[in-house]
């Protein structure tokens, strides 16, 4: 019986002893994870983009969307093979581009508009009442105003963006724009 209760304390110590240095094993842990936290967070501010990328990414983000709406449109409504053959490559190439915006503006936190702005969506509906050979006149116009907008956003982007990635974005993309206006300038 003098056996049974001698080991009664040595129990209790031992599983006190047990306790305590769990909790400190989470302490240090928390500890840990804290630490591996930290840099995680400096990180992110160091990569965030400078006002003026991230009003870059949102107006070409605009434009590729309205491109891709417009092309879906001549597509559609053109009666010119030109036209027609037009609008097709205006949603392939700025698919491809609003694709590639979109993965660099996720990795950077950047929130994209989903919709265009009042001045691409009245261009649409100005264009989505005409037909025949008014509409491919209108729709040619329009992607010659935009085209231009567009490229001059895309060289002072290139040229004085603050963001790597996005500088190279618009440097890799200032010559498709351009291309597509070349290609607007030899239409009939």
């Amino acid at each position: 019986m003098k056996n049974k209760i001698f080991f009664i304390p040595l129990i209790a110590v031992g599983l006190l002893q047990a306790c305590s240095s769990s909790e400190a094993d989470k302490g240090a842990d928390s500890t840990e994870v804290l630490a591996d936290n930290g840099p995680v967070a400096e990180q992110s501010n160091v990569s965030s983009p400078a006002a003026a990328d991230t009003a870059f990414a949102n107006k070409a983000a605009i434009s590729g969307m309205a491109e891709v709406a417009l092309g879906k449109m001549a597509a559609a409504k053109g009666v010119s093979a030109e036209v027609k053959n037009f609008g097709n490559m205006m949603v392939k190439d700025h698919s491809m581009a609003n694709e590639e915006l979109m993965g660099i503006a996720k990795n950077k936190n950047i929130t994209l508009p989903t919709g265009l702005d009042a001045e691409h969506q009245a261009k649409s509906d100005s264009l989505s009442k005409l037909s025949g050979k008014a509409f491919d006149e209108g729709y040619i116009k329009v992607m010659k105003e935009g085209h231009n907008k567009t490229l001059a956003i895309m060289n002072q982007e290139a040229n004085g963006g603050q963001d790597a990635e996005l500088k190279a974005f618009a440097a890799k993309t200032a010559p498709v724009v351009k291309h597509h206006l070349d290609e607007l300038q030899s239409m009939k």
